[in-house]
């Protein structure tokens, strides 16, 4: 039975300020629940209708029923389990290779969706300017179905960072090159911008070079494609043409 104030404070964790004072975020779904032992986030306990399906789980598991699942998770029709967890301190890893960068992306579905992309491509590390969306939200991590515990997320000041950064700095623009010619630096950095007003002017002032995704449709009436529909082509393109 959970009690009325371990439901507020977890029904809580939907806002970023509730998440950082408790130092705790929500996972949900069994399948996602059984891929955390074996990341950096650990389990402080995890509730569920069925707990013989995490019997083999370290972290304690309570039994609760179908009503107070629904209480306490933040899908309109709840998984099997929620797990509580702990926030894992920030770490900010060596460039890598090829990173994405995010400016001001305020999407959750378009954070975790691009997470997934990022663990589908191989690529570590995902750096994001502070307002970036939190990707501890849950909607972030249910759009990740679990790639979040294999991709490294920092939060820093964009401006300085990419002024410093030993990688090419690439973003998009529809007067940019072809990304099916464009050529694949050795270093690189994919700099995606806001869904609404894409860059910043002062990151786009760090732009080495700009890439475009060519339109086939015969109508123009497509202004643009979603950010992370838009990082997925990209994505594949870099990697189909460095085979």
């Amino acid at each position: 039975m959970l009690t009325a104030h371990t439901i507020k404070i977890l029904q809580s964790l939907d806002k970023k300020k509730f998440r950082q004072k408790y130092n705790l975020f929500l996972v949900e779904g069994n399948k996602i629940i059984r891929e955390l032992p074996d990341s950096r986030f650990k389990i402080k306990e995890i509730f569920s209708t069925d707990p013989q399906k995490l019997d083999r789980m370290e972290a304690p598991v309570t039994h609760i029923s179908e009503n107070e699942l629904k209480k306490i998770s933040f899908l309109q029709n709840p998984k099997d389990s929620v797990a509580v967890c702990y926030l894992h301190p920030e770490e900010k890893k060596e460039d890598k290779n090829l990173q994405l960068v995010l400016d001001g992306i305020q999407d959750p579905g378009n954070l975790g969706t691009m997470i997934r992309l990022a663990d589908w491509f191989g690529i570590e590390q995902i750096i994001c300017s502070e307002d970036t969306v939190d990707f501890y939200n849950p909607k972030v991590i249910m759009a990740s179905m679990g790639s979040f515990t294999r991709v490294n997320i920092v939060y820093t000041n964009l401006t300085e960072y990419l002024s410093e950064t030993e990688n090419i700095n690439i973003g998009t623009d529809m007067d940019g090159e072809n990304i099916y010619s464009f050529e694949r630096p050795e270093k690189m950095n994919l700099i995606l911008g806001n869904e609404g007003n894409g860059m910043r002017p002062e990151t786009e002032k760090l732009l080495h070079k700009s890439v475009m995704i060519p339109r086939f449709g015969k109508s123009q009436s497509t202004e643009s494609l979603n950010v992370s529909m838009a990082a997925g082509i990209i994505l594949g393109q870099l990697f189909g043409g460095s085979e």
